[in-house]
């Protein structure tokens, strides 16, 4: 067993102190190693008789098998998948889902006891007044300790979380170690955003809409445009990128890392498959797909995490606690661009491997979506002062466009039609290169203080908008540069996209326009 790193040490020294008399929560970045000071803190509690048995809810079975496994190489045991709170006879305590604490909650309630340690890991599933949540505190309220784990602890619905402390809508955390401390002490991986931008044109009604991404759009035919280009069916789209992310994997592992991975993370089971059918045709090996209807998931990241495949394309199977160090190149084309999966999937490229150079990059791949791109700024941000060179001046201000979140509506008409992209500027994640200012005027702002925070209640005060303290301020991104295409209509410095009616002559594209699915409407 390794040791301890120096932050988990800390962690434990802070709950050394904790008397239960409130939950506790620790936000460390994902890929940091949150599990290791858990187990301990239970170790030791058990040890001591300060508590009789222990409780770890994960959201998806795969997690309550690794916390088990994770446990007995520290001499705990836990149930895996158990059907009561109450641990066999040997067991020192199970390690269960939020759905099926939730699902029989009142009966779990009757077992629970304040010796009970209550884990919740990734505790942004539980919301307050939604089933999760409010089955979690209705089974463990007897409990008198809450360890609350997440790397990150906020919900895009902005729900408060059960047992969370708020300070004027914003969670404290009592544990707090952030990506850019992880990448500083060579815990993580720095990762490297590729954004991808270019001309694009969907079919909207009866009209052909072309855009960039650097065009304003209203909340509708962003939507389309981002979908437009996560098509696998237009080549110089999406599969450009898939080529170009490939090419990449090839280097890296021409480099010394010979079983480095990638991940391709898609819209739905009818994307991920067509994924996988390009990515196939480009690097002559079928990859992995893992899907979450398929009864062979876990099986089958098991075997890559081990394995030497280069490829594994997924819809949601690896958005958090699935840990393949191997990873080193990715492709965002989900249709969630929430920062909550934005940073978990992130969080898929930075574990490190004994052995391997520190500092080593990962490489994300994306489309250059208004939206992604703050999103990736701000991770930036949080790295910038940890791999910016000495004498490069720091910030860049922030896009005077909005983040553009709304979703399309349902029902809508449209289809992707042309696409035409290639990579906009790269990303200063590396500290290699600085991006070049926006066009647009840039105003800086200060990054947020931590907060503290004094000990409160358990339940948290209403609030409008919870969020994490430790947040980082949005940045500007780093892919600011609008690409010109053969095929664009539009000249450099249009202000907006350009429609033409759908009886005209199309724009040249090399491939007819593929039918919608449920994510290309």
């Amino acid at each position: 067993m390794t040791a301890l790193r120096g932050w988990q040490e800390q962690a434990l020294a802070r709950l050394a102190e904790w008397d239960g008399s409130r939950p506790f929560l620790v936000s460390a970045a994902p890929g940091a190693g949150k599990t290791r000071p858990a187990l301990v803190l239970a170790r030791r509690l058990l040890r001591a008789g300060a508590i009789r048995r222990v409780v770890v809810v994960c959201p998806t079975t795969p997690l309550t098998r690794q916390w088990a496994q994770a446990a007995g190489a520290l001499g705990l045991q836990l149930a895996p998948d158990a059907e009561r709170l109450r641990p066999p006879s040997g067991f020192d305590g199970v390690s269960v889902t939020y759905a099926r604490a939730a699902a029989g909650a009142r009966r779990w309630a009757t077992e629970c006891t304040p010796g009970t340690l209550v884990v919740a890991d990734e505790a942004h599933h539980l919301g307050e007044e939604l089933a999760w949540g409010e089955g979690f505190a209705t089974a463990f309220a007897s409990s008198a300790r809450w360890l609350l784990l997440s790397g990150t602890p906020f919900r895009s619905d902005q729900t408060a979380i059960p047992g969370v402390r708020y300070e004027d809508g914003v969670c404290v955390p009592d544990v707090t170690y952030s990506y850019a401390d992880a990448v500083r002490e060579g815990v993580c991986r720095p990762v490297s955003f590729i954004p991808y931008d270019g001309t694009l044109a969907w079919r909207s009604g009866d009209d052909v809409v072309e855009s960039s991404f650097s065009d304003a759009l209203a909340g509708r035919e962003a939507g389309r445009r981002y979908r437009t280009s996560i098509s696998v069916e237009l080549p110089d789209g999406l599969p450009r990128i898939l080529r170009a992310a490939h090419a990449r994997l090839v280097e890296v592992r021409a480099g010394g890392h010979r079983d480095a991975g990638g991940l391709v993370v898609a819209a739905d089971a009818s994307h991920a498959r067509a994924i996988a059918k390009s990515l196939r045709e480009i690097s002559g090996e079928a990859p992995t797909v893992v899907l979450h209807t398929d009864t062979r998931a876990h099986h089958k990241l098991a075997a890559f995490r081990t394995g030497r495949e280069r490829w594994i394309v997924a819809v949601n199977m690896v958005s958090e606690g699935v840990d393949i160090p191997r990873l080193r190149v990715g492709v965002y084309a989900t249709a969630a661009r929430t920062a909550l999966i934005f940073r978990q999937i992130v969080g898929r490229f930075v574990r490190t491997l004994p052995g391997r150079p520190a500092g080593e990059l990962s490489h994300l791949f994306l489309p250059a979506d208004p939206h992604l791109r703050g999103l990736a700024g701000e991770v930036e941000t949080e790295l910038r002062h940890v791999l910016r060179p000495p004498d490069e001046e720091a910030g860049d201000g922030e896009w005077d466009e909005p983040a553009e979140r709304r979703a399309p509506a349902a029902g809508s008409t449209s289809a992707p039609v042309a696409a035409d992209v290639s990579p906009s500027s790269p990303s200063s994640a590396a500290g290699r290169h600085r991006p070049p200012r926006p066009h647009l005027r840039a105003r800086p702002r200060a990054p947020r203080d931590r907060l503290p925070g004094p000990t409160s209640p358990r339940s948290p005060p209403t609030s409008a908008a919870p969020a994490c303290a430790n947040a980082a301020t949005r940045s500007s991104p780093s892919c600011a540069a609008r690409t010109g295409a053969p095929t664009a209509r539009s000249t450099p410095g249009s202000t907006g996209p350009r429609a033409s009616r759908a009886s005209t002559t199309p724009p040249s594209i090399s491939s007819s326009a593929p039918s919608t699915s449920s994510w290309a409407s």
